[in-house]
């Protein structure tokens, strides 16, 4: 292969890896913040039945599922980053 087209493989898996940990940091800082949230709600939840109290635990739940769901893109992200720096090993070397 010629070393323009390596070249730009390697920009182009760098530029995939700083995409993947900009999304990691930000599911990070979501599921922080849905924890927060969470947090509050529970706190805020007084031990009675009222519509009210089941509204805050309808939100519990959603936000509950969203930060698995985050939980779950993080660890699909991670494996995908960890393929995209096993690429650019490869390519590194394949440069030298």
């Amino acid at each position: 292969m010629s070393i323009n087209f390596t070249s730009s493989i390697i920009s182009r898996l760098k530029r995939d890896i700083a995409e993947i940990e900009r999304q990691i940091v930000q599911n990070k800082n979501k599921v922080s913040k849905i924890n927060a949230k969470i947090k509050q709600l529970q706190k805020d939840k007084p031990d009675g039945s009222s519509p009210a109290d089941q509204s805050k635990m309808t939100q519990i739940k959603k936000l509950s599922a969203q930060a698995v769901q985050l939980t779950e893109s993080q660890t699909d992200l991670s494996k995908q980053l960890s393929v995209k720096n096993a690429e650019l090993r490869l390519q590194l070397a394949k440069e030298k």
